[in-house]
């Protein structure tokens, strides 16, 4: 993972995600850092009837104020990164979400790290809105960094998974780069609701070992009536550092981050969350 893509919109959440990347960068030995910021045209309605309806701002004065605000954003940056790792700047005329996956591509980015803010407050952020949009519209890992989150070395990470048809639906290369990069241990998780389920003694050579040969997972059923409850009770109790959810059509990653505040999740408020696809 040699390349990182940070989106920003040069908010308190989105430096604290810099930050986070570039402690990250530094333990998983990334060579670069991109701090990326994308523009529209801003249209404002004029309250004056004797004036055009809709007034488009100059594009040119968008993107200087876009290319300024990056250049001030990385200079706070540039000595926390101890010349360990370079850092570029790019702002585009773009859709963030809908544009990810090209200027991944075209910049060949190993992972994205983005901020976002907690609780019910979600669906009022434009940018955590963004946040979202860009895990479910990119085939590229992932990290979302809660605002309260700060950096710890990763040592253990935690797959949440279903256990089904997981040949096919386990993105296996991806969490191998993130396990080989940081040495951390594997902890594979899945959450029971009710007292029947999977019989945790018939998974020592299970599919999901073969799949992941040479890393010794650890397997954890937990039963909780409460999917979320109960992997925050896992999170805090094994001291997880990083937890990895394979999308799926049943709405999952959405619910996590569209959970009450009264909730206080250990891995929402202070836990970074990684997703892949598969």
């Amino acid at each position: 993972m040699e390349t990182i893509l940070i989106p920003t919109d040069f908010s308190d959440t989105s430096k604290n995600a810099a930050l986070y990347a570039i402690d990250l960068g530094k333990q998983i030995k990334a060579k670069k850092i991109i701090l990326y910021n994308t523009y529209q045209a801003p249209v404002s309605v004029s309250p004056d009837p004797m004036v055009p309806a809709l007034e488009i701002f100059d594009l040119k004065t968008v993107k200087k104020t876009s290319e300024e605000n990056l250049q001030l954003f990385k200079f706070k940056f540039l000595a926390y990164c101890d010349n360990s790792l370079i850092i570029e700047t790019l702002c585009e005329f773009n859709m963030l979400a809908e544009g990810i996956d090209e200027v991944c591509s075209r910049l060949h980015i190993d992972l994205i790290v983005m901020g976002i803010t907690g609780g019910g407050t979600i669906e009022e952020s434009l940018f955590g809105s963004n946040t979202i949009k860009v895990a479910r519209n990119t085939n590229v890992p992932v990290i979302i960094v809660p605002a309260k989150a700060n950096y710890t070395s990763i040592h253990k990470v935690a797959l949440v998974t279903d256990f089904y048809n997981v040949a096919h639906s386990i993105p296996v290369v991806p969490i191998k780069k993130i396990l080989d990069s940081t040495s951390a241990e594997l902890h594979i998780v899945h959450v029971e609701r009710g007292s029947d389920g999977i019989d945790d003694n018939t998974f020592e050579s299970s599919e999901m070992d073969k799949l992941f040969e040479g890393f010794e997972p650890k397997y954890h059923f937990i039963h909780s009536d409460d999917f979320v409850e109960g992997i925050n009770d896992f999170v805090f109790d094994e001291q997880i550092d990083l937890v990895i959810i394979v999308p799926k059509k049943h709405g999952l990653f959405e619910s996590i981050f569209k959970t009450s505040h009264t909730k206080h999740l250990a891995f929402h408020s202070d836990i970074p969350l990684m997703e892949v696809h598969g």
